[in-house]
């Protein structure tokens, strides 16, 4: 797994992007954290500059996640994820006991929702994403509605541009099998969620499902961000990380 990073403080922060993206998305994040910090952008199994998983199964794209936990050896590094990589980056702090010492999870996605879990489904679901996003006129369109309903001007699918479809669609294949909030019954670190003030529904019913097992919950609105607050409001993110 490529592992990119940015900073050398001792205190560490395992950064995990979300569906199309790379490590490249938290590059603003991680240039205002203070000093004593160090972020390890990964490429998830696929994505970026690592190559596929060695299968399309949860546990073969959360594996390298729990290894590099395991390599760190350290029980204060704050996991951070972005949409399906809050899921993800949570998953592997359930799974590597006293490694963790919080989480933050921006705009976190803990199920598919249905109108992406269609393009999952066979042949007509192939063919749907295809029209959708490869395709630069489904694109656009796409863009446009996502716009007017969170009233941002954010490229909501600049990251399809260049993406392996392939990998794209191995991952909702994925996120289908994922257990919901069910792993992280047990888990008691403190856990800091930031979501974006006219972000999607799917986030917000996400939100409310995390809440359910974790009580510890803490949950900052972002003022005027949509789904895509890396960067607009990458100062206030990199706050909350750094909070005690």
């Amino acid at each position: 797994m490529h592992i990119e990073p940015y900073g050398s403080g001792e205190r560490t922060v395992v950064a995990v992007h979300g569906w199309g993206g790379t490590h490249r998305d938290f590059a603003a994040i991680a240039g205002r954290l203070p000093p004593e910090y160090r972020m390890l952008g990964v490429d998830l199994p696929g994505c970026g500059e690592t190559p596929p998983p060695k299968s399309w199964s949860i546990d073969a794209i959360v594996e390298p996640l729990e290894e590099l936990l395991a390599d760190l050896d350290d029980p204060d590094v704050t996991m951070l994820g972005f949409c399906s990589g809050a899921y993800l980056a949570l998953l592997a702090a359930s799974r590597s006991p006293g490694r963790v010492r919080k989480a933050v999870l921006i705009d976190p996605m803990v199920y598919v929702p249905w109108y992406f879990a269609l393009f999952a489904a066979g042949e007509f679901g192939r063919r749907a994403y295809h029209a959708t996003f490869v395709s630069p006129l489904g694109r656009r369109l796409v863009n446009r509605i996502l716009q007017r309903r969170q009233r941002s001007d954010a490229d909501f699918t600049a990251a399809f541009v260049s993406a392996d479809h392939e990998t794209t669609l191995g991952y909702l294949r994925v996120f289908k099998q994922a257990k919901g909030i069910e792993p992280f019954v047990s888990l008691r670190l403190p856990v800091d969620v930031c979501c974006g003030e006219h972000t999607f529904a799917a986030v917000r019913s996400s939100i409310d499902s995390l809440r359910e097992a974790l009580p510890q919950l803490r949950v900052t609105v972002l003022s005027g961000a949509g789904h895509l607050p890396l960067v607009r409001k990458a100062r206030e993110i990199a706050a909350i990380v750094a909070a005690a």
